[in-house]
C-alpha cells in the first residue's frame, strides 16, 4: 500500500465517521444545553418567591424592571429548551439562549468569583447549534426535507 492509498483510506474513514457522528454530537449538544436551561426554569417556578427575591436583590438585570426579568427569564428557560431539543427553529432558539446566557453571567457577578465554567460550556454548545444548525436528527431537517425539495 502506497502513501496515496493510505491517505485515501484515512480520509475516507474520517469522512464516514464525521457523517455518522456529527448528527449524534449535535443532538447531544442540544440535549445537554436544553436540559440545563429547562431545569433552571423548573427550579425558578418551584420556588417562585425565592426567584422573585433573587431578581429583586441579587441579580442585576439591566434595562428592564426586575419583575419583568423574572417572568421573561423563567419563560425563556421553560419555552425555548424544548424547541432546542427538538431542533425546531434551532438556530434562532440557540441564538436567543446564547444571548440569554450572556445576560445571566452579566447580571449575576457572583458567578465571576465562583467561575462560570458551566455557562461557558453552555455558551459554546449554543454557539455550535447557532452556527452549524441542529443537524440531521432535528425537526428543522425533517421540515426542510418535507417542504423545501
Amino acid at each position: 500500500m502506497n502513501l496515496h492509498q493510505l491517505s485515501k483510506y484515512y480520509t475516507g474513514f474520517f469522512q464516514q465517521l464525521e457523517t455518522w457522528l456529527t448528527p449524534i454530537l449535535l443532538l447531544f449538544v442540544r440535549f445537554w444545553a436544553a436540559k440545563a436551561f429547562f431545569q433552571a426554569g423548573l427550579v425558578k417556578i418551584a420556588s417562585w418567591d425565592s426567584t422573585l427575591y433573587l431578581f429583586e436583590s441579587e441579580y442585576q438585570v439591566p434595562i428592564i424592571p426586575w419583575q419583568w426579568a423574572a417572568y421573561l427569564g423563567t419563560g425563556i428557560e421553560l419555552l425555548l429548551p424544548p424547541l432546542l431539543l427538538l431542533g425546531l427553529l434551532s438556530r434562532m432558539t440557540a441564538t436567543v439562549l446564547f444571548l440569554f446566557n450572556i445576560m445571566a453571567v452579566i447580571s449575576y457577578p457572583l458567578l465571576w468569583e465562583q467561575g462560570f465554567y458551566d455557562h461557558q460550556l453552555w455558551g459554546l454548545m449554543l454557539l455550535m447549534t447557532a452556527i452549524f444548525g441542529a443537524g440531521k436528527l432535528s425537526a428543522d431537517q425533517l421540515l426542510k426535507r418535507r417542504y423545501c425539495q
